[in-house]
């Protein structure tokens, strides 16, 4: 036996894309990128010297290590010195955070609230 699958037409796939490109070039619009969030994915062991200070100067110690940097020449230079070893994305000012920002977000709910306190009860 055999089956017949059925594919989308190609015209209603590029209405689909136009409009999800059109929405988010909208967006886009209404906060510049101007940042650059830089991932270490892969490890600097056993590569040169001058990688390894690329590295560094970037900010960037440690794997899965996220910093951020702002446009600019001379760190697109550096990036494209450890392209193999990083992730970059272009994201906005609002997006950028700091080192307490992000351990913050990655920090677990503490699981349970307080109702209230005996030390602070008045007698």
């Amino acid at each position: 036996m055999f089956s017949v699958a059925f594919r989308p037409c190609a015209r209603s796939q590029a209405r689909s894309l136009a409009t999800a490109a059109s929405s988010s070039t909208s967006a886009a619009q209404a906060e510049p990128l101007t940042h650059f969030r830089i991932t270490l994915r892969r490890s600097a062991i056993s590569l040169p010297q001058n990688i390894k200070g690329t590295l560094a100067a970037l900010g960037i110690h440690r794997r899965l290590q996220t910093v951020y940097h702002r446009h600019t020449p001379d760190i697109a230079g550096k990036i494209l010195t450890v392209k193999e070893l990083i992730s970059v994305e272009n994201v906005p000012e609002s997006a950028v955070r700091n080192k307490l920002e992000q351990r913050l977000e990655r920090k677990a709910s503490r699981g349970y609230v307080v109702t209230g306190s005996k030390l602070n009860a008045d007698p």
